[in-house]
């Protein structure tokens, strides 16, 4: 790997780092109001996800007319910003939701500029590194933002500030790449345009709905997760929620280094396989009521999820590289997979503020994997997956 890859990688890993680590801060100050507001936590979420859908047209077009690391150094200093909002006392929901923006401007030059970096031989790789870096600093930014937290939600908060800061710094060891779209065009159209484009190519919208479909399911796990250890653990802190959400992030770190031999591109359609196996270990999870049992089912998630997204992620990158641009790719998998974690997030708030029990939801979430699965790979030619399918 080249000196800028290592550079995205330490990058990555310190705002992926403060993602954790500030989602651990909030989940505190929420849980000084839980008991009366049930909905809060997963409001916090939703109220992340909506600069991803409202700012979609807009980000990977942003993305595709700059160096991708200026925009990367946009980002986090747009993250920066709304952790010192929540620093001063601005209602939760604003500021978190201030701290998505910056992340919905930063995640299409992350993912953008890896086809700029490396070529067609070592994306899946790439790929299983970038995702590697982030789980490994979700491990990192999980455990010690929540335990932090536990103790002073301030000096997390300002742990959280400082690492978005680094961040900026280490993404100026990341090459200067040209901007890979130079005529500029209106961005509602132009996006709309992209979508047509993308979901008529059976590889793209494969892809596209299989990205979705895992960060539905990882964004209503991760609230539920609130929900469900208090319920069936009779954990009391962030620190105990903060220790499950280990075992999927280790499972995913394990999934991406098999990944690239499991499911090559050109045997893409391998990953309905794992999306299968997702929605089972759900099932396995729904079933524990004890904590090793449901750590066991955690990693397995963690495992076949991170199997499932790593290849399917590499292929839309390809794709957008050879036609619309990297960037406008990205945007348009980020509009999509935001929609699906709003529309699941939002469902289940309703559910959890109508009182229904958290096992009860995460039996019906490993239904809805199978069938969103069987649906998006239903009539589904094999020879296209296995071909270079693009626009």
């Amino acid at each position: 790997m080249s000196r800028g890859l290592y550079a995205l990688l330490f990058a990555q890993f310190l705002t992926a780092f403060g993602d954790n680590a500030i989602l651990f801060a909030v989940i505190a100050i929420a849980f000084k109001t839980i008991a009366a507001r049930p909905w809060y936590v997963p409001a916090l979420q939703g109220s992340f996800l909506v600069a991803y859908v409202v700012l979609a047209p807009w980000v990977g077009t942003f993305a595709d007319h700059r160096s991708k690391r200026q925009v990367l150094i946009i980002g986090n200093a747009l993250k920066a910003a709304g952790t010192l909002a929540l620093l001063f006392g601005v209602e939760p929901l604003l500021s978190y939701g201030f701290i998505g923006v910056g992340a919905a401007v930063y995640a299409p030059a992350k993912y953008g500029i890896l086809p700029e970096l490396v070529d067609h031989t070592h994306l899946v790789k790439a790929n299983a590194w970038i995702e590697g870096s982030t789980i490994v600093s979700i491990l990192v930014g999980t455990v010690i933002g929540a335990r932090i937290a536990d103790h002073s939600i301030p000096w997390a908060i300002a742990l959280v500030f400082i690492m978005y800061g680094l961040s900026m710094l280490t993404t100026m060891l990341v090459p200067h790449t040209a901007p890979v779209v130079q005529t500029r065009k209106a961005a509602l159209p132009h996006f709309l345009s992209m979508i047509k484009g993308l979901v008529h190519s059976n590889r793209a919208r494969f892809s596209m709905l299989g990205v979705s479909i895992f960060w539905a399911v990882a964004a209503v796990l991760r609230v539920l997760l609130v929900a469900w250890a208090p319920v069936v653990l009779l954990t009391k802190n962030t620190s105990d929620i903060a220790n499950l959400t280990l075992f999927i992030a280790i499972g995913i770190v394990l999934g991406a280094i098999v990944a690239p031999r499991l499911i090559p591109l050109e045997k893409l359609r391998r990953a309905r396989l794992a999306a299968y196996a997702l929605g089972a270990c759900i099932f396995l999870f729904g079933s524990a009521h004890s904590l090793w049992p449901a750590r066991v089912a955690l990693l397995l998630i963690g495992l076949t999820g991170g199997i499932f997204v790593v290849p399917i992620n590499a292929a839309l990158q390809e794709i957008g590289y050879h036609s619309i641009g990297s960037g406008g790719v990205i945007a348009v998998q980020e509009f999509f997979q935001n929609v699906f974690m709003m529309v699941s997030v939002g469902l289940y708030t309703v559910v959890a503020a109508k009182g229904v029990s958290p096992v009860n939801s995460i039996l019906v979430l490993g239904v809805i994997v199978f069938a969103l699965t069987f649906l998006v790979t239903w009539r589904l030619p094999p020879r296209v997956l296995e071909s270079s399918d693009e626009l």
